[in-house]
C-alpha cells in the first residue's frame, strides 16, 4: 500500500455547475444549512464494481457546499482497471483525487470531521473473501481506529453495496443491512419517522420522489435509529413489507454514522432539500449539531447498563429498576405507544442519576436515557 501524500484540498468549482444552478433557482426550498465547526471532510468515490453516475455529481455538490459554508473537501476516487460485467473499469475523478490512499492510519484520518462514502461499489456481493474490496486490511484498520476515536462516517446510496465481506463495515454503514437488489427506477413515497433529528427538520413529512429504491438483506431497525421509511404501497418491487427503512443513523463504537439510501438519480444532487438533509447528516456525524435524541437506540442504552461496574446494594436496586423500565419502554415503543414509552422513561433518568458506583458512567447513561425520551417524543408526533 502506498503512503498518503498531503492531499489536494478542494473548496470551490465553477459557479455554473448544476448544483449551483439548482441551489440558486429553487427559491422555495430551504437553503442548505450553515456548518459551524465543520472544517474538513473526505469524500470516497472509489469503485471496483458498477460505477454510479451520481458519484461525480455528489462530489461536486459537496465541494460547492464546502465553498459556501467554509469547509474543505478531500477526494479519494482514483481511476482503476477493475473491469467486469459493468464495463472496462472506473474512470474515477483524476482531476480531484488524492495521489494515494488517505486510509493509512487513524492518526492520518483524524484530520477529517467526517468521511463520506459515495456509492463506492466494489463487487464483493458474492462474499468471496479473495475478491478485492474497497478497503484492504490496513485501510480498514485505519478506519476502525478513526471511528473508535470518535470519527464520523456518512454512507450515501450504494454505500451498503461495498465491503460485503467485512461484517464490521456492514454494521457501521447499515446496522448489518447490505444491498440486496432494486426494482426499476420509479416514484415512491418516503416518510419521515424522526422529524426532530437535525437532518430531517426541513424534509417533508411525506416526500414523493423519483429514485432507485434499494431492498436490503435485513431490516436494521433496532441496531440503528430509523429516520425515514419507504411506503411499499406507493411503488412496485419492494421486498421488505410494511417496515422498509431507507435512512438511518447510529452511535457506533465511539463514533457516529448516518446513511441515506436514496440519491441514485443525478437530480438529487441539485435538490436543495435533499442537499440540506445530507449536509446536516454530515454535520451530525461530525458532532457540530445535535438533537432529536442523537440517534440513540434501546440497545445502545441496554449495553451501557450492562457495562456498569460492580455496584453497591443501593446502586443494584437502581440498576434493576432501570432495566425494568427500559424493557417496558422498549416494548411500548415497538408497539407504537410512544407517549407511554415517554412516561415510562422519565423516571428512568432519575434512576440513572442515582447511580453512585461510577459518576462519569452514570452521567453518560443519564444523558442517553434523556435522549431516549427526546426520541420517543419525536416519534409520538408522527405516529
Amino acid at each position: 500500500m502506498t503512503t498518503s501524500t498531503r492531499p489536494r484540498r478542494i473548496v470551490s468549482v465553477l459557479a455554473t455547475s448544476a448544483v449551483a444552478v439548482g441551489l440558486c433557482s429553487a427559491a422555495t426550498a430551504p437553503a442548505a444549512a450553515a456548518a459551524p465547526g465543520l472544517e474538513e471532510i473526505l469524500v470516497v468515490g472509489k469503485t471496483l464494481g458498477f460505477r454510479h453516475s451520481h458519484i461525480d455529481e455528489t462530489t461536486h455538490a459537496l465541494i460547492d457546499l464546502g465553498a459556501e459554508h467554509g469547509y474543505e473537501v478531500d477526494v479519494w476516487d482514483p481511476p482503476n482497471d477493475s473491469g467486469g460485467w459493468w464495463g472496462p473499469g472506473s474512470p474515477g475523478q483524476p482531476d480531484l483525487t488524492m495521489d494515494s490512499t488517505p486510509f493509512t492510519t487513524a492518526a492520518d484520518l483524524a484530520r477529517y470531521d467526517s468521511i463520506v462514502f459515495v456509492s463506492p461499489v466494489d463487487n464483493t456481493n458474492s462474499l468471496d473473501p479473495d475478491q478485492p474490496r474497497l478497503l484492504d486490511e490496513t485501510e480498514l484498520a485505519a478506519l476502525q481506529g478513526y471511528v473508535h476515536a470518535g470519527g464520523g462516517v456518512v454512507g450515501l446510496h450504494a454505500a451498503t453495496d461495498t465491503m460485503h465481506t467485512s461484517s464490521w463495515f456492514t454494521r457501521l454503514i447499515g446496522g448489518g443491512a447490505r444491498f440486496a437488489g432494486h426494482p426499476r427506477q420509479q416514484t415512491a413515497t418516503m416518510r419521515v419517522e424522526n422529524p426532530a433529528h437535525p437532518s430531517m427538520t426541513d424534509v417533508p413529512a411525506t416526500w414523493e420522489r423519483w429514485d432507485e429504491w434499494y431492498n436490503y438483506t435485513l431490516n436494521p431497525r433496532g441496531e440503528v435509529q430509523v429516520l425515514m421509511t419507504l411506503d411499499e404501497d406507493t411503488y412496485d418491487g419492494g421486498t421488505m413489507g410494511d417496515d422498509h427503512p431507507i435512512a438511518w443513523c447510529q452511535n457506533f463504537e465511539g463514533g457516529r454514522s448516518w446513511h441515506q439510501g436514496a440519491g441514485h438519480v443525478d437530480e438529487s444532487w441539485s435538490d436543495p432539500t435533499f442537499l440540506t438533509s445530507v449536509l446536516r447528516g454530515i454535520r451530525w456525524t461530525a458532532g457540530t449539531v445535535s438533537g432529536g435524541g442523537d440517534c440513540v437506540t434501546f440497545g445502545e442504552v441496554d449495553a451501557l447498563v450492562a457495562d456498569l461496574p460492580a455496584a453497591t446494594a443501593r446502586d443494584r436496586v437502581a440498576v434493576d429498576q432501570l432495566e425494568q423500565r427500559l424493557a417496558t419502554a422498549r416494548a411500548q415503543a415497538e408497539a407504537g405507544e410512544h407517549d407511554a414509552a415517554v412516561r415510562t422513561l422519565r423516571p428512568a433518568t432519575a434512576l440513572a442519576d442515582a447511580l453512585v458506583a461510577d459518576g462519569a458512567t452514570a452521567g453518560h447513561l443519564s444523558g442517553k436515557v434523556a435522549d431516549l425520551v427526546t426520541w420517543q417524543q419525536a416519534l409520538a408526533t408522527t405516529s
